[in-house]
């Protein structure tokens, strides 16, 4: 189907003025079809425009942008076919994510191909009976020349991506960040870029959508229920609270990016994953049914709401132009992820979403497993971004030796560095001037380079942090934190949180109960299970020949004296070994944040402007 002229010219406003003075790239043209959404499969079907070249490569992304891990969608990829009319074309795969089309000189080909969508994760694709949930990267092939070109210094081909949907007879509605396109039909999208095409996730089927404007812009809470969970989750509710976290945001940035955004809530599974104008969210059914639960729904969507402004717009300039094909190394994940931890629930403090107290506790939470992870003394907050690729979403039973969050050192040290401003400055600066500093210098093409965001911080404290910066990120030392404390008057006690094996004694090990076995599941360094040589895998039978199982093995160790040898029976594949543990002192946790006895009253003024709106 061509475009017509009309049509065409809408389409170049919509890429903006820079794009509007050159001549638009064809589009390619997909359509997306379910004609069998019980198998959870879908079907796309593209015109692809091939300048009138001998051969045309389409690319398949292996990695979506906030999730650093390459997935290997194509995977899920079969049936590729294509065709010059009636006319079948060889197809070859040049590499993992590539096929190359023998166009043989035509001006365009129909591309068809399948993709196999049951996994239900933010980041993957999810079709069944009752609705589709679709992320762009493992569905949408593109011309690899257009998006390749960044990896030899070139600029990424701005190509209209032009989007049908056509949906069962049951499913009434889809919803997307993208615009409708100038046609005006239903299911019908533009994306201006494969950028955009990757960062706009669609839904389909009968969802339920509740509507609020914020500053007159349309948004958009979509609650997929995925059983009958459709009076479980108080969507009501849940988007009078975004409204609120939304204009909070808005005080903050005093601006919103976009025309509309959209809150996707798949109402199974866990987690979120942020895009420009919408976010893929996933959670339970029952989020809403608790204080606890729902105060961690609520942070979720802070966190990823916050993401429009750090990392989507204000970003590391290692991403971007994206490189889809191979890993890209940003050292500034604990800005672009953990700082937004940070933010998420401060922004909930200040919208009056959660107390005070509760915000503290949150806090607490982040500094004690920082704290708790012998990981920290092997890993730096900015190696740990570097490293993304390889062990933050690849965990394994030794990773709490051998790293650390950047998410939760990145909360930490945000914590430590806003008190850190705010004592330079007398109170007259905070990270949020830093932040809003950012944002303006560096939210164009170009990026921030780590040196950038240093930079613009001591800018705002009026002080040179360069040293603070060096120890905090670069290196393994502890963090600081009596600054912190003085400032805003606060004071670290005990905490009521305590470890599964946790009693007088410990030996340190984790453990789970499988299939009503005792499973140690990790060994934290230093521990006297980890002296002692206990592994992960480990299946814990007797301690002193005085059988153990899991639902007495916190009293049996609550039975011994700290400093006491014992003998641990376990056993290894099959095998049983009796190792020597000497069992420790369980220490006392000590990082419960609460108001200090004594705290003045600049102090706790100090406390109630960090966690206030005005």
């Amino acid at each position: 189907m061509r475009i017509p002229l009309r049509a065409a010219a809408l389409i170049v406003l919509l890429l903006g003025g820079a794009a509007a003075s050159a001549q638009p790239l064809p589009p390619i043209r997909y359509t997306i079809r379910f004609p069998a959404p019980q198998t959870n499969y879908l079907d796309v079907d593209a015109i692809v425009p091939t300048d009138g070249r001998a051969s045309v490569d389409m690319l398949m992304a292996v990695w979506t942008p906030g999730s650093y891990l390459v997935r290997e969608y194509e995977r899920n990829v079969e049936a590729v076919k294509a065709f010059d009319g009636t006319k079948a074309l060889t197809v070859e795969k040049p590499s993992k994510n590539r096929w190359r089309i023998a166009a043989g000189g035509a001006k365009e080909v129909r591309l068809t191909y399948r993709v196999y969508a049951h996994e239900m994760t933010v980041r993957n694709n999810w079709v069944e009976a009752d609705f589709a949930m679709i992320n762009g990267a493992p569905t949408f092939m593109t011309i690899a020349s257009d998006v390749a070109q960044p990896r030899e210094g070139g600029q990424a081909a701005r190509r209209v991506h032009d989007i049908t949907l056509e949906l069962p007879a049951a499913w009434k509605r889809s919803i997307t960040g993208m615009p409708g396109a100038p046609d005006g039909r239903p299911h019908h999208y533009i994306a201006p870029d494969f950028d955009t095409l990757v960062d706009s996730p669609l839904v389909a089927g009968n969802p339920v959508v509740h509507e609020f404007s914020v500053a007159g812009k349309p948004h958009f809470l979509v609650d997929v229920a995925t059983g009958p969970g459709d009076a479980v989750f108080d969507g009501v509710r849940a988007a009078r609270d975004l409204q609120r976290i939304v204009e909070t945001d808005l005080a903050f940035w005093g601006a919103l990016p976009y025309d509309k955004y959209v809150f996707f809530n798949v109402l199974t599974g866990a987690g979120g994953l942020e895009h420009k104008n919408s976010v893929m969210m996933m959670a339970s059914q029952w989020s809403t049914g608790t204080r606890e639960k729902y105060v961690d729904w609520l942070s979720l969507a802070s966190h990823e709401y916050f993401h429009l402004w750090n990392v989507k717009r204000l970003r590391p300039i290692e991403l971007g132009p994206f490189d889809y094909e191979r890993e890209n190394y940003p050292r500034s994940l604990w800005i672009s992820e953990g700082l937004t931890d940070y933010y998420g629930d401060v922004v909930l403090a200040r919208a009056g979403l959660i107390t005070r107290d509760e915000y503290l506790s949150a806090l607490s939470t982040a500094i004690r497993t920082l704290q708790s992870t012998p990981g920290r003394f092997v890993q730096p907050v900015e190696t740990a971004s570097f490293d993304a690729w390889i062990k933050q979403y690849r965990p394994d039973e030794n990773s709490i030796n051998t790293s650390i969050s950047y998410y939760t050192k990145g909360a930490v040290v945000g914590f430590v560095l806003d008190a850190r401003i705010r004592g330079a400055s007398n109170g007259g600066k905070s990270l949020d001037d830093v932040m809003k500093l950012a944002f303006a210098r560096f939210s164009g093409a170009r990026g921030f380079t780590p040196e950038d965001f240093r930079t613009t911080a001591s800018d705002v404290a009026g002080t040179d942090l360069s040293g603070w910066f060096r120890t905090a990120l670069e290196t393994t030392a502890e963090l600081d934190y009596g600054p912190a404390l003085s400032w805003f008057g606060l004071a670290f006690g005990a905490s009521a949180v305590k470890d599964d094996d946790q009693a007088r004694a410990r030996l340190g090990a984790t453990t789970e109960e499988t299939n009503g076995r005792l499973i140690v599941t990790n060994v934290p360094r230093g521990t006297p299970a980890f002296d002692a040589g206990v592994n992960a895998g480990d299946e814990i039978l007797a301690i002193d020949n005085f059988r153990v199982t899991p639902d007495k093995y916190v009293a049996r160790l609550d039975a011994l004296t700290p400093g006491r040898s014992v003998a641990l029976l376990v056993a290894r594949r099959d095998t049983l070994k009796t190792l020597t543990v000497v069992v420790a002192d369980a220490p006392i946790p000590m990082w419960d944040l609460h108001g200090a006895t004594g705290a003045t009253p600049d102090q706790q003024a100090h406390l109630r402007r960090w966690l206030s709106r005005d």
